[in-house]
């Protein structure tokens, strides 16, 4: 998967497409995804790179949102219990188990989180990830080395889903082209086309070279998420806003502030929200926060009482207080949220369609647990709207790409690269490529075909070179933001490190781009100003 092709596919074609999709995060992939297996002539336009905003910035859970328990949502904890369970079997290499526990330190919090998580468990039906259990102090100490131990009476243990957002965002996009579809990054779609008063395709500009693109579709679908409102009034300036957005902020921490790979969970925190500790990546992911905010970003920053938030509240249930010198990186997304009164961490989760006057398809809403289904009543919808030929949902067996025919991710891990000595970043000295799933074996061979392939880009990140040449040639990454922030997640894990390597990146994928050296200052210049916003704050770490 080239962007040069897919660019090239999209200037060849002169008939109409069935389903054009405007936004590259997790619904316009997963609406792309759901019209393309369904035998539609499917195209996605994103206006930067895949999974740039809300998509990229999760909590990293599949999961069935155990606090919509509390709101009394049964519907939406079951239509997420249903399609964790899909998305373990569809994309095995990139989603997981994890265990987690919630700690105890009343009296009353084992009984009464116990009796919440068996509901959590009976609602997940034969899709279970395995039963809940009531431990012990010494049994919550053992599964939770890094915890807070004063006062400390057990916990409850439970099973949910973990993920690498991007990636999936990525296996999405590629899935989209195994068949047939079209998906293209850096495609900007400048204004609607309308014939007698509806919808019928759009102009887009390719953000590379400026050129511009007149493009007809049956149907135009609007999955822009947290810019849903700006589309929809560019279709009707008189329409009324449909959506809020809130600020979730995270904390990367050392590894050592949770040994072991067991994630902590928190179910109620100042705000209202729940508190995770999850191990991801070698390192442990702290959040998230939910802060009601009033425009729309690209990339939107940390405010410094999120931070501060996330280090107290940490703090309360590590046994080590982390301090801001222990931060590796911070990062913010922004969710798209169905309107609603009240604050917005009590609003749903619940996904919301609508049709426009001329014909345009919004999704908006939702998080990334139900997105196939976000993408299933979309088409239904698309298919009505289009008066395209009725076709049946194939997403709900569909196995992935890099899935392979279901293998599973156990089988997957097995293909890994030996390397000589553990590095200071306190990996096993495996270079781990099951993220690419059944491509694993050809990354391995890029590797082999370059003196430099297997080399790590930086001591202190598990990534090789060979994952920045097969990014900029099959996963379309066009910046060292795209190869550093998303194809790899090395800014998510360590600012400084991802900045120190980012000069080597720009050359690489210079010569990979047959870009010349202004090219490369220019990018390194660029992604310093974006390690200095997941850095913290007066660490002058970028």
């Amino acid at each position: 998967m080239t962007r040069a092709e897919a660019i090239q596919r999209l200037a060849d074609r002169s008939p109409v497409w069935d389903v054009l999709v405007i936004g590259g995060g997790a619904t316009g992939l997963g609406v792309a995804v759901d019209a393309a297996s369904r035998g539609f002539q499917t195209l996605l336009l994103e206006q930067h790179d895949f999974a740039k905003a809300t998509s990229s910035r999760s909590t990293k859970l599949i999961h069935g949102g155990f606090r919509y328990l509390k709101q009394g949502n049964v519907h939406l904890v079951r239509e997420s219990l249903r399609e964790r369970g899909l998305l373990l079997r569809n994309a095995p290499h990139l989603v997981h188990p994890l265990r987690f526990v919630v700690p105890a330190y009343h009296w009353w919090e084992k009984p009464w989180y116990g009796a919440g998580l068996k509901l959590y468990d009976a609602m997940s039906g034969r899709l279970s990830l395995g039963a809940s259990v009531i431990l012990s102090r010494d049994e919550a100490l053992r599964e939770l080395p890094g915890v807070n131990p004063t006062n400390l009476r057990g916990g409850v243990r439970y099973f949910d889903g973990q993920f690498d957002d991007t990636r999936l965002a990525l296996c999405l996009a590629q899935t989209i082209f195994d068949h047939g579809g079209v998906a293209v990054n850096y495609c900007r779609v400048i204004r609607l086309l309308k014939e007698n008063g509806r919808i019928c395709g759009v102009i887009a500009r390719d953000e590379e070279t400026d050129r511009d693109f007149e493009i007809h579709a049956r149907v135009v679908v609007n999955a822009t998420g947290i810019f849903t409102d700006a589309l929809r009034l560019a279709d009707d300036p008189q329409t009324r806003p449909m959506m809020t957005v809130s600020q979730g902020a995270h904390l990367v921490l050392d590894h050592s502030f949770l040994p072991g790979g067991t994630a902590l969970m928190v179910p109620q925190t100042d705000d209202g929200r729940v508190l995770f500790a999850i191990p991801w990546h070698g390192r442990v992911l702290v959040g998230t926060t939910d802060t009601p905010v009033q425009e729309p970003s690209l990339e939107p920053v940390a405010m410094r009482a999120e931070i501060d938030f996330l280090l107290e509240h940490a703090g309360r249930y590590l046994a080590r207080q982390p301090t801001q010198n222990d931060i590796r990186s911070i990062f913010a997304g922004l969710r798209p949220l169905a309107k609603g009164g009240g604050k917005t961490s009590s609003i749903a989760r619940d996904h919301v369609l609508a049709v426009s006057s001329s014909g345009l398809v919004t999704i908006t809403g939702g998080k990334w647990t139900t997105y196939r289904k976000m993408a299933e009543d979309t088409v239904n919808k698309a298919i009505e709207v289009g008066r395209l030929e009725s076709r049946p949902c194939q997403t709900m067996e569909l196995a992935l790409h890099g899935a392979g025919n279901g293998s599973r991710k156990s089988e997957v891990r097995g293909q890994k690269l030996e390397v000589r000595n553990q590095q200071p970043d306190g990996s096993t000295g495996e270079w781990d490529l099951s993220v690419y799933g059944a491509d694993a074996a050809a990354v391995q061979s890029l590797a082999r075909e370059r003196m430099e392939g297997n080399e790590r880009l930086h001591p202190m990140l598990p990534y090789r070179a060979a994952e920045v040449v097969w990014a900029v040639r099959q996963e379309m990454a066009c910046t060292v933001e795209d190869v550093l922030a998303r194809r790899l997640r090395a800014l998510a894990l360590d600012a400084r490190a991802a900045l120190e390597c980012a000069p080597r990146v720009a050359a690489m994928m210079a010569r990979e781009l047959a870009r010349d050296s202004g090219w490369q200052t220019r990018e390194v210049e660029r992604f310093k100003q974006l390690a200095a916003a997941h850095s913290p704050p007066g660490t002058g770490q970028a």
